[in-house]
């Protein structure tokens, strides 16, 4: 019966995306594997093994054949070190990226707060008030958060961005000041390194390997500022949406402290050994 639950329907013929309890117990007695039995005790006898394939979840497999090293040296940037050496005092890590397409969402009947037994009440319809981009740059070690909003993503965008953190004290005079930044066409490949170190000799990139902005730092700000700012989105012009994501940015700086960051080279080889024993159909990792 575990065996049949952790199959995929269509395995067995059957025009099904996922199990239910119901399924698996028809399935088992169709083959004959039992006589009898209820979707109840199937639910019974899969929970005691914490097996669920009625749910699922989203997966990108690794396609970069140098991600683990990509993704270590990342790794060993929030470690504090570079190419085997502890950073120094005078090195910074930045974590940086763009939150797209930021609604403004201006609701038909005003946002009601809550009441006894109530929760905040959102009207559904709303009219759309146009989108912006937030740019974001996360000291990971000094917990410093710099910020903008532009009207679109892009490479003048990202570059000012830089230049608002580059064009202060202490990144300004530092020895290095690496960037992690994934590979959005504001900051994709070699073309970008050589423009920042053009315009700013002390930075070094630090490309993530495809697929892991759960890598980079400010993604976690990102998740927070979701909830905190834009959940439920009722806002009446972008220009409220900036106002409310610069405020909590400075909300925000004044309590934070470094994420702390438990994800090692050692998490991620144990996490690379285990997709390597993972079969991986040719059409699905095309």
């Amino acid at each position: 019966m575990k065996a049949l639950a952790c199959a995929l329907p269509h395995e067995s013929g059957l025009p099904l995306s996922r199990w239910s309890c119901h399924d698996i117990a028809s399935e088992a007695v169709g083959r004959g594997i039992v006589a009898s039995i209820s979707g109840a005790t199937v639910w019974r006898w899969l929970s005691a093994d914490a097996i669920r394939p009625w749910r699922y979840r989203s997966w990108i497999f690794p396609r970069d054949p140098e991600f683990q090293e990509k993704a270590g040296r990342v790794l060993d940037l929030y470690q504090g070190c570079w190419e085997g050496e502890p950073l120094g005092p005078d090195d910074y890590v930045i974590s940086a990226d763009e939150k797209t397409s930021i609604q403004a969402r201006s609701r038909k009947h005003a946002t009601l707060p809550s009441a006894p037994g109530k929760p905040i009440r959102v009207e559904h319809e709303y009219a759309r008030k146009g989108a912006l981009a937030y740019l974001a740059a996360w000291d990971v070690r000094q917990a410093k958060l710099f910020g903008r909003c532009d009207a679109a993503t892009g490479i003048k965008p990202f570059d000012r961005l830089v230049a608002q953190v580059m064009g202060q004290e202490p990144y300004c005079s530092a020895s290095r000041v690496f960037w992690i930044i994934d590979n959005g066409s504001s900051h994709r490949g070699a073309r970008c390194v050589r423009r920042l170190r053009e315009a700013w000799p002390t930075i070094i990139p630090v490309h993530l390997p495809v697929h892991a902005s759960w890598l980079n730092q400010v993604e976690i700000y990102f998740s927070i500022m979701q909830r905190k700012v834009l959940t439920p989105n009722d806002f009446r012009s972008l220009t409220a949406v900036a106002s409310r994501i610069l405020r909590f940015q400075e909300r925000y700086e004044q309590i934070a402290e470094p994420f702390e960051w438990k994800f090692t080279r050692d998490d991620l080889a144990r996490v690379m050994a285990k997709l390597s024993t993972t079969p991986i159909p040719l059409a699905r990792a095309a």
